[in-house]
């Protein structure tokens, strides 16, 4: 009865090893899926029709952008938990996080520092503003609408700070690996801050949320990226095609869970 209720309550899945080993594979997705469309495919065509490809990127936006509503939207009035559509929601976001810190760091004039000042506000807006309405950010707290609404406005901005973060690293003196292998570090200490000290799990959370796309960002484009600017040049739609296969497979593998509700000890999810 008490699983039943949980899986009633709780739209988002709970937080294990699982849900962040799909979590960065989705992540890494986003990069090489928004790439292949905002510049495979719609640069190349905005290239040849004489424009600066500023239209790939919003194109793809818009694309990714439509998506992410609706998939939101159908997130929004499920009744319980599914982790496909879960999944299929995180994965528009960051995509559409990828196209969009594009056109911010690159379209705009602003660069990557800019960018990720900008993007990492929004964040923090959308979290206080979260907080402020609802009394907590807990992921393990989303039993309503309107907290549902907030988790995911705060995703997909945190997923478009990934995205410029990654790159930003990436393209000074660490390149596309090095830039994976401080992320990676950084992930390392976090997960070490929750097994040995008592910081708030609430932050360790967002903070590896955000950490996590900029790890999938840089190891997206050292798959796809020329292999004189430091990637291995692989096919942008294969290696897509290969990410989204592991993901359904890893979906249908590992078990798939609700998370915790306000009736739980959530203390083990977050």
């Amino acid at each position: 009865m008490n699983e039943r209720v949980r899986e009633m309550i709780s739209k988002v899945p709970a937080v294990t090893l699982g849900f962040w080993i799909i979590k960065v594979l989705a992540t890494t997705l986003g990069e090489t899926g928004g790439d292949a469309v905002s510049m495979s495919w719609l640069g190349e065509t905005t290239a040849k029709a004489g424009s600066s490809g500023i239209n790939g990127y919003l194109v793809g936006t818009a694309i990714f952008g439509i998506t992410l509503i609706l998939l939101v939207w159908l997130q929004v009035r499920s009744k319980r938990f599914n982790a496909w559509l879960y999944w299929a929601t995180i994965v528009a976001s960051t995509t559409a996080g990828t196209t969009l810190a594009d056109f911010s760091t690159r379209s705009l004039g602003i660069g990557y520092p800019g960018g990720s000042i900008l993007l990492l506000s929004l964040v923090l807006v959308s979290l206080f503003s979260w907080y402020r309405a609802l009394g907590t950010v807990d992921v393990n707290r989303i039993t309503t609408a309107r907290a549902e609404t907030f988790y995911w406005v705060t995703i997909t901005f945190s997923q478009t700070l990934g995205t410029a973060l990654g790159d930003w690293f990436a393209d000074g003196a660490l390149g596309y690996s090095g830039a994976a292998i401080v992320f990676g570090g950084a992930l390392l200490v976090l997960a070490a801050c929750y097994y040995f000290t008592s910081i708030s799990r609430v932050g360790l959370f967002w903070a590896a949320f955000v950490l996590t796309r900029p790890l999938g960002a840089t190891v997206g484009d050292f798959l796809d990226k020329p292999i004189a600017k430091g990637g291995l040049a692989l096919s942008r739609p294969l290696a897509t095609i290969a990410l989204f296969t592991a993901i359904v497979l890893l979906i249908a593998i590992i078990p798939q869970k609700a998370g915790a509700h306000p009736g739980e000890d959530a203390t083990d999810h977050a």
